[in-house]
């Protein structure tokens, strides 16, 4: 454990990697560890601290470790794929340990398994949540990479399509509890230029979902490549699919004061700086959305504790300050208060870039 890359999780970075799989000669966290028991198989995990090891697998670990491992098993990954974290959802962990060991996809064994991703057009078919109800019915989706879109459609045999989705604005993450599905994905896009519009979609088969969230990223690298032909590769990575930072309720009053508090969804985005607001999570459309700009540009948050007689429930208030105006946000719990504060700041912290300028300058006229 002490030779260079054991201390971690070869498969989700987590530091805590007090399990090994003997039988390929890697150290795995907790979490990891009960997924590579979905492969016995390829995998065989013990615990490093509580179970025997005799002499010949310690020796076997020696010999093999996370790094040499990796360099078998990670040998060809294609730079667009996504490289799950310690706090990605099971399902992106499962499939990538799965596609690592299981079906050997990049090994440059065999591409096979890669053409799912590879292809264009990337069809499939998708359960998506209806914008007006809670209802999910199928619809075929389309992913092209010769004009940078996502479309979709109501029926098998239709020609038009309901949307037309451009890969400028798109955004995919997984958001399972959310959306109550273990492979629910959710899409965003600026919709009419104008406004956030999120689509709630999953696939039954865990690796066909996982596959068209990586065509999706492969999609806007190329594309950002095109329009970004000066930038280095490696730049253009954070770009591709952006978790939001935060994400939960909090209650909200007008630009006066003096309208009543309402309850509201919101979702931080460090990447675009958007503080989004929506009636409840599922729903399609942002009802409004706030920029949040650096320190050096009049931006700043803190503390603010005073309950409000006009209809608020909550009590662990913050104040958002911006150059036009102040906002006040109510939340229920002190935690959720700390929490909010802690990736307000984090944006804050955050230097423009000149994407930011022209985007914050885009919401002042749409306002």
């Amino acid at each position: 454990m002490q030779q260079p890359g054991n201390n971690v999780c070869t498969d989700c970075g987590s530091p805590e990697a007090d399990w090994a799989s003997y039988t390929l000669g890697i150290f795995v966290c907790l979490n990891c560890s009960g997924l590579h028991r979905n492969i016995p198989s390829v995998s065989r995990v013990k615990s490093v601290r509580l179970d025997f090891w005799d002499d010949t697998l310690v020796e076997s670990m020696r010999k093999k470790g996370n790094l040499n491992t990796k360099a078998v098993y990670e040998k060809s990954i294609p730079i667009f794929y996504y490289r799950p974290q310690q706090t990605d959802c099971v399902l992106l962990k499962d499939q990538w340990i799965q596609a690592k060991y299981e079906r050997r996809e990049f090994t440059d064994e065999t591409k096979d398994f890669q053409l799912s991703y590879m292809l264009d057009p990337f069809e499939i078919v998708l359960w998506k949540k209806g914008k007006k109800n809670k209802q999910f019915l199928k619809r075929n989706f389309l992913l092209s990479q010769k004009d940078f879109t996502l479309r979709y459609f109501v029926k098998e045999d239709c020609k038009v399509p309901k949307n037309i989705i451009n890969m400028k604005d798109l955004n995919a993450i997984f958001q399972p509890e959310k959306i109550g599905h273990p492979h629910g994905l959710q899409l965003s896009f600026m919709h009419d230029d104008k406004r956030t519009r999120n689509i709630f979609v999953y696939h039954e088969n865990a690796q066909l979902i996982v596959s068209f969230f990586n065509a999706l990223r492969k999609t806007r690298l190329t594309y950002l490549q095109r329009k970004n032909p000066t930038v280095q590769v490696n730049d253009l990575l954070p770009q591709l699919t952006r978790p939001c930072l935060m994400e939960g309720y909090m209650e909200k009053t007008g630009p006066t004061k003096l309208e009543p508090y309402k309850k509201r969804w919101f979702t931080l985005c460090s990447m675009n700086r958007k503080l989004l607001y929506f009636k409840s999570p599922l729903d399609a459309t942002e009802l409004g959305c706030v920029f949040i700009g650096s320190e050096s540009h009049r931006y700043s948050v803190s503390e603010l504790s005073v309950r409000s007689s006009r209809g608020g429930r909550w009590s662990c208030g913050l104040s958002l300050q911006t150059p036009g105006r102040q906002f006040i946000f109510m939340c229920e719990q002190q935690h959720d208060q700390r929490h909010w504060l802690n990736a307000l700041s984090r944006v804050i912290s955050l230097p423009m870039s000149v994407e930011d300028y022209a985007n914050e300058a885009s919401l002042r006229r749409t306002k």
